[in-house]
């Protein structure tokens, strides 16, 4: 049987995803492959399907309990045999299933990477017919990943003792550069057909909010969840008294949540845990101790209430949203102080590390920068989007139009005289504070504290009363970003000065910062997405049979003892709602219903769907809605009352323009904007012509200690680019790039004719 029609009987499927069939026909050829896709991109697949070709056994090596229980329970939904072997099972438990897996009973078996060193299991494995290992979540063999497992870097002296060596397979959603090849090497991975897919995740919905108080994340949390009463999700916390928390404040307000965290017992987090997977909890408020392997495929939204310790904890974690390829949300709700929470966290965990010093020290390095890297996430007005895809080594550049940032109204503006003001402060107060100090003592806040540190008879104290506070944290984080202020690594975090503080107060460096109405004002978690959902999709007569598959569903897990989404999932509820299926092959043609689906239950959701229609011919679907092209951001957002329109260049506006011999880009654009209509049109940003000068080949972008600076190429230089060396009054040199009167001809050419911003 060759893979599509293994594809078609057992899991319901007609095509393939990108990336499986390579992988698939490289693993049935007897390659090692490496694959790394994201999370949802169907990587179980990749593995299982040849499973059920080769001759043999295929041993799945994975790391939790519960990611192989729910990945058997599924596969012997759809009909195939597989077990698993873990501590759950008894030493009886454990013979049996051997003794079954001897005689040929499971095609697939999942196992512990910590049964791989015991004695019972070798025995087994050496007098098996072992056709592939595969490694699950393949990151976990890194001490530079986000879940290390010492137990996985033993699983190549196993592989090793087997009479014959097997195929060896490796999947993981989120491997850096320095993870892939950590991978390839500790596993030995023979001439292995490595594939990356990217690691996008077009369903989702990226957004940072940030929130200055506990209150506040509290309400906007609460605020959220009411809105989405009908869906399921999951909120992270970084501790369990945060957990406990949110969970009671959920609870308050009559909302069926569970919790999850290492301070329960196993009892309580497995019935959390199964609460949640059968709906009867909608919310699962949890540490990031659960989710790893649940393959729960409705859940619309995931919310983090902190802010996690790494890109990779990120996106894995955010990542079990959607899983059905359906719309999901990710909200991150940030403060500046989740940064100390992790620092406080990451030093715990170093400190209960089996590792030798020296190795110590690297990974405390490692998780320094990883943290890092997440806070400058949490801070960036740039495409969330596309700083995710660049951290993982997929380069891209614009916008998503999907994002938080992308969709928010932003203005860049010049904030470099706030900055001289906050280096002076800092400076003044002898840099022995944190944000929150320096933030009272530029508003000239008469507080306790203030008063006891004498600090309102220092020049700086009101010196910012007019700028809000949120607005003057987001420069003090940018300033951090650039490397202007040095946050120390205790638990107070301390801001000191760096070096690079002089270019600014000489001025030498101009700071730009993009700021939005929402950052100014009352913030909120409402968000906007172009893509539709099942209540884009079906009419309200749709949607009621939709609630009665639904429920229908559930009355079917109950009898099977299994979660609702082994059943069947919404997305394929949705197309029975659209395709109202009356046979056989009808309903084969239903979105993930294959053969072994159809013969448990197809005639059964065929009565519920007569039942509902009384045999009638209906429609229960906009027809527009599965035909028409989705709208882009930029359209549906134009609608909205007093939206100013992006930046033009008018005739008026050109007839005003003074050239000179020489400027810079940001007198150029000043000059701009300041004939523009500022009731209408949004302004201009530097960042955007550089963008497309850099896209067009005119400069270059080059990183130097850690930042970014502009140089001109061949063809910038040909247009009236030039660079000038400077140099400040400490004798440091710096690079100026500087327009002539063509190059700024040019500019004006090129924003009137070609370039659409």
């Amino acid at each position: 049987m060759d893979k599509y029609r293994i594809l078609k009987k057992y899991f319901g499927y007609d095509t393939l995803r990108e990336g499986q069939a390579e992988l698939m026909d490289e693993i049935l050829q007897g390659r090692d492959v490496l694959g790394i896709m994201p999370t949802g991109a169907g990587k179980s697949l990749c593995y299982q399907i040849p499973a059920l070709i080769f001759p043999g056994i295929t041993l799945v090596i994975s790391p939790l309990i519960s990611l192989m229980t729910d990945q058997v329970k599924a596969l012997n939904q759809a009909g195939i045999h597989a077990a698993y072997i873990n501590s759950s099972l008894t030493e009886g438990q454990i013979a049996k299933a051997l003794e079954n897996a001897k005689r040929g009973q499971y095609k697939i078996i999942y196992v512990a990477p910590e049964r791989l060193e015991t004695e019972r299991f070798m025995e087994f494995a050496c007098g098996a017919d072992i056709s592939m290992v595969t490694v699950d979540e393949a990151h976990c063999i890194s001490q530079w990943g986000q879940d290390f497992r010492p137990s996985y870097v033993k699983i190549i002296k196993f592989i090793e003792r087997l009479a014959k060596r097997p195929v060896v397979s490796a999947f993981t959603a989120t491997a850096t550069e320095r993870v892939k090849e950590d991978i390839l090497c500790i596993l030995k991975l023979n001439q292995p057909k490595v594939l990356i897919t990217g690691f996008d995740r077009k369903n989702l919905f990226f957004k940072v909010v940030q929130q200055r108080s506990t209150k506040q994340k509290e309400a906007a949390i609460l605020s959220y969840v009411q809105e989405h009463m009908e869906d399921s999700g999951i909120i992270y916390c970084a501790t369990r008294k945060n957990v406990e928390a949110v969970w009671e404040l959920l609870q308050a307000n009559g909302i069926r949540s569970g919790k999850y965290h290492a301070g329960m017992s196993n009892e309580e987090r497995k019935q959390s845990q199964e609460d949640f997977i059968y709906d009867v909890s909608s919310v699962m408020v949890a540490t990031n101790a659960f989710g790893m392997g649940i393959d729960k495929s409705n859940v619309r939204y995931v919310l983090h209430y902190n802010m996690p310790q790494s890109m990779e904890n990120y996106y894995q974690e955010a990542g079990r949203a959607g899983r059905d390829g359906e719309e999901a949300e990710c909200i991150l709700f940030y403060s500046p102080q989740d940064v100390m929470i992790n620092r406080f966290l990451l030093e715990s965990k170093v400190g209960n590390s089996e590792l030798e010093p020296e190795n110590i020290m690297l990974l405390q390095e490692n998780d320094e920068v990883r943290l890092n890297k997440m806070n400058y996430y949490c801070l960036t007005k740039d495409c969330l989007r596309h700083y995710i895809l660049n951290y993982f080594g997929e380069q891209v550049s614009g916008r998503c139009e999907k994002c938080g940032n992308c969709q928010a109204e932003y203005e860049e503006k010049d904030v470099t005289d706030i900055c001289r003001d906050i280096i002076h402060c800092v400076e003044q107060l002898r840099q022995r504070y944190g944000m929150n100090v320096i933030v009272d003592t530029l508003l000239g806040r008469n507080k306790a504290k203030i008063r006891s540190l004498g600090l309102e008879s220092t020049p700086s104290f009101g010196i910012c009363k007019g700028e809000k506070e949120g607005f003057l944290k987001n420069i003090i984080g940018e300033l951090e970003q650039q490397g202007f202020l040095l946050p120390t690594k205790d638990k107070y975090m301390v801001l000191k000065l760096s070096q690079s503080c002089r270019e600014i107060q000489n001025g030498e460096r101009q700071i730009f910062i993009k700021v939005s109405k929402e950052e100014l004002q009352t913030q909120t978690t409402e968000t906007k997405k172009a893509s539709k959902r099942k209540s884009d999709l079906l009419t309200s007569k749709g949607l009621e049979l939709f609630d009665v598959l639904r429920e229908f569903r559930l009355a079917l897990a109950k009898e099977e003892a299994v979660p609702p989404y082994i059943i069947c999932s919404d997305k394929t509820l949705t197309d029975m709602c659209i395709k109202l299926p009356k046979n056989k092959q009808e309903m084969l043609n239903v979105n993930g219903i294959g053969e072994s689906k159809y013969e448990k239950y197809g005639e059964r959701f065929i009565e519920k769907l007569r039942e509902f229609t009384h045999g009638e011919e209906m429609t229960l679907y906009y027809e527009e809605a599965l035909t028409e092209q989705e709208p882009i951001a930029e359209e549906k957002t134009t609608k909205r009352k007093g939206k100013k329109s992006e930046f033009s260049l008018t005739p008026e506006i050109e007839q005003q323009i003074q050239y000179t011999q020489q400027t810079t880009i940001s007198d150029f654009v000043k000059q701009l904007n300041q004939y523009r209509n500022e009731d209408t049109t949004k302004c201009l940003s530097t960042t955007f012509i550089t963008r497309k000068l850099v896209e067009e080949g005119y400069l270059k972008e080059e990183i130097v200690d850690g930042k970014s600076w502009k140089r001109t190429l061949k063809k910038g230089e040909d247009i009236g680019i030039c660079e000038e060396t400077r140099q400040s009054q400490y004798g440091k040199e710096y690079q100026v790039l500087l327009y002539t009167k063509p190059a700024q001809e040019f500019l004006i050419n090129s924003l009137r004719d070609r370039w659409q911003i």
